[in-house]
């Protein structure tokens, strides 16, 4: 197996390679490596310290780790922090800003045990963290070869994956690490079940994210004094397949106001929604402060996490297509969170949780939607989700801080 996953990632190398002939967003992936290894070296030559690597798939999973990094940094200020991204996308987002805590960001190379002994080498962190998933084989035997301690938080497996499937290969990635912190219950009785006992549970880093965005939200003074006192919807990370659902409710409800944040940016869904609407609307980029509309399309990125101060309730997207995005966001704020139906639950652990503490509402349809919220509209039902999301965020929070400890335990 180890053979054939060594010629895979050889002929993915290639196919990426070609495809970024015709690709851009391929072309993007490969060009975004390149003088990878000098940037690097050059980081390490200038700034020798002691390091600790963050690895990450995407903009999620960065967001997860960013509250294990800033209590690592509270306990040993003298460390480096370095996080490799995997995607693109998430590589751009956060490189376009500061990252105060982090102080070098890299793409991770492509698999080959030639890259990732180069990687590592290079690196050489005194402390290595994978998080949530993207667990490369090179990479992790390449920690492991170094003799640094390795660990993986926020974990949240299911049973179908591969690593439970059968015995060899990729099982044995999991036995690389030397702890793994899980998010829930159901992942820590799997990684048991094949005998894997380095295994706590600290749950989702997530919480402790969303309650210091919550906590340190960016204000908005425009958009406040055009809500005024109207009861307002969020609706984040929205697709077509969401759009069909939200706009007969938002034509049904002229009393509110509607925050869409669509996730595809492009002019030409919201040119096309904006059609079907009887609302006034305008984008945010084009709105002139002293105009009244009823719907403001958010057509820039960073503004939703802090834009679900505002809402009374929270539409979060997604569900009906590739995924589901974060509902935790909204919940952080002690709101009621309405989603598509979803057909895989078991990738999204959190929806069921937050529907059984009575904080999130899944629809199927546009008049499944209309209930929920009508549901919403009784003031005993409101306050009690609004209680069930508060409460919820309340006894989670804390993770980073539970991990941080039992590594130090496991390092000293």
């Amino acid at each position: 197996m180890k053979l054939i996953y060594r010629v895979g990632i050889f002929l993915a190398r290639l196919l990426l390679l070609l495809a970024g002939l015709f690709i851009p967003k391929i072309r993007h992936f490969s060009s975004g490596r390149k003088n990878l290894f000098q940037r690097l070296e050059e980081f390490r030559l200038k700034y020798p310290g002691k390091l600790a690597w963050f690895h990450v798939a995407s903009l999620g999973e960065y967001e997860q780790a960013r509250p294990v990094i800033a209590e690592l940094k509270r306990v040993h200020p003298d460390y480096l922090i370095a996080v490799s991204f995997f995607s693109p996308s998430g590589y751009d987002h956060v490189t376009k800003k500061p990252q105060p805590q982090v102080d070098f960001i890299t793409y991770l190379p492509l698999d080959s045990k030639r890259q990732a002994d180069r990687f590592v080498k290079s690196l050489t962190p005194s402390i290595a963290f994978f998080v949530k998933y993207d667990l490369w084989y090179h990479h992790i035997r390449a920690v492991k070869a170094s003799q640094i301690p390795l660990f993986l938080f926020s974990a949240s497996f299911r049973s179908e994956q591969i690593y439970f499937k059968s015995d060899g290969f990729f099982r044995n990635i999991l036995f690389q690490f030397d702890h793994i912190f899980t998010q829930n219950e159901t992942t820590l009785e799997l990684l048991r079940s094949i005998n894997y006992q380095q295994v706590s549970i600290a749950g989702d880093t997530r919480f402790d994210r969303v309650a210091e965005t919550a906590r340190n939200y960016k204000e908005y003074p425009d958009l406040a004094r055009w809500l005024g006192d109207k009861p307002v919807v969020v609706a984040g990370s929205v697709w077509q397949e969401d759009m069909e659902l939200l706009i007969p409710l938002m034509n049904s409800h002229p009393d509110y106001r509607w925050i869409i944040a669509p996730h595809d940016l492009s002019p030409e869904p919201m040119k096309r929604w904006t059609e079907q609407l009887k609302l006034k609307s305008t984008r945010f980029s084009q709105w002139d402060s002293d105009d009244s509309p009823d719907v403001i399309f958010i057509d820039n990125i960073g503004m939703l996490s802090s834009l679900y101060q505002f809402a009374r309730v929270a539409y979060v997207g997604g569900a009906f297509g590739k995924g589901l995005h974060n509902i935790l966001e909204p919940i952080g704020f002690g709101i009621p969170v309405i989603f598509g139906k979803l057909e895989k639950v078991a990738k999204f652990p959190e929806s069921a949780v937050s529907q059984e503490r009575g904080c999130s509402f899944e629809v199927k349809d546009a008049d499944s939607l209309k209930l929920v919220f009508m549901k919403l509209e009784q003031p005993v039902v409101y306050e009690q989700s609004a209680a069930a999301a508060r409460s919820w965020v309340e006894v989670n929070i804390g993770a980073a801080e539970r991990i941080i400890n039992k590594v130090e335990e496991l390092i000293a």
